[in-house]
């Protein structure tokens, strides 16, 4: 079982940054596909970044293009979200996840492991 621990959330001012983390435990993160995604109050979870096993490979939602990116270092078992230019629909609960397989997929229903979430805010 992998288990997925998301950290780095806070509340920020628009514009600011931030750079969330997670840390993966239980098997070898290098065979898995990662991604980030957010849901805000009373929204679906949505897909913001994704990223290949080997970190070849990177996918963002429209919305975060430019401002967002997603990278990982497989000998940490990590991936992590830097998150740049920041804007008050930001705000959001950030889920890290991780499925096997060879493609990034945007789907919430293709990952397999789930984090518990970290929350940022950011204020106007």
């Amino acid at each position: 079982q992998l288990q997925l621990v998301e950290s780095g959330g806070a509340l920020v001012q628009a514009g600011g940054s931030l750079r969330l983390s997670c840390a993966a435990s239980g098997r070898t993160f290098a065979n898995y596909d990662g991604a980030w995604f957010r849901q805000a109050p009373g929204e679906e979870r949505a897909f913001v970044a994704g990223i290949s096993w080997s970190g070849g490979t990177t996918t963002y939602a429209d919305s975060v293009k430019g401002r967002f990116a997603i990278s990982r270092d497989n000998a940490m078992n990590s991936v992590y979200l830097q998150m740049n230019s920041l804007k008050p629909e930001d705000t959001a609960v950030y889920y890290c996840a991780a499925r096997s397989g060879s493609l990034v997929h945007t789907a919430a229903a293709e990952y397999t492991y789930w984090g518990q979430g970290t929350q940022v805010t950011v204020s106007s």
